[in-house]
């Protein structure tokens, strides 16, 4: 089941979900609006899943910054977002969309007990200015059942993660860098 506006503020306000910072002027019927933080990774050259990427990081200007297509950017949300009760969806929206802005395509699911700042993969389909702080997407909340497993307590890979983050699958492949 989706959370409602009303049943996500009541969340926040009984300290089952965390959005921080919070405004409740930000939710919508299921949702939240949530908005693109100050810095971009910019990745460069040829990506390898058994190396590290390499990235040059960039603070977004208050006056924007031109995406390019062709180039894959990192970002995270501004907002800091979790629960250990319900899981979470994290996806673009349409006023992103409409720009030709792809975000968050690859891994929207935020697992009950991972309280994060999302890294973000970003692509343009045409040259787009983006500003920090902008609503770039709607966060969903879900009711889980069954037995609780919490994400942070399993100790999985993107544990430590709270803010931009580059692939780790090097991590996993054998003759990868560890």
């Amino acid at each position: 089941m989706i959370l409602t506006a009303a049943a996500i503020a009541a969340a926040v306000a009984a300290g089952e979900i965390t959005i921080d910072p919070f405004d409740p002027a930000r939710l919508s019927p299921n949702a939240y609006d949530w908005r693109l933080g100050e810095t971009l990774r910019v990745c460069e050259g040829d990506l390898d899943a058994a190396e590290p990427t390499a990235f040059t990081e960039t603070a977004l200007p208050a006056d924007g910054l031109v995406l390019e297509p062709g180039v894959l950017y990192l970002g995270a949300t501004l907002e800091h977002t979790g629960s250990e009760r319900y899981a979470q969806l994290l996806n673009g929206d349409r006023t992103t969309g409409a720009l030709g802005i792809w975000v968050h395509v690859s891994a929207p699911l935020g697992h009950a007990g991972h309280a994060i700042r999302w890294t973000l993969e970003i692509r343009a389909a045409k040259p787009v200015r983006v500003y920090p702080g902008m609503t770039f997407g709607k966060l969903v909340f879900l009711q889980t059942f069954g037995a609780p497993a919490s994400y942070q307590q399993l100790g999985l890979k993107y544990t430590a993660t709270d803010g931009i983050d580059i692939s780790r699958l090097y991590e996993e492949i054998p003759g990868g860098t560890t």
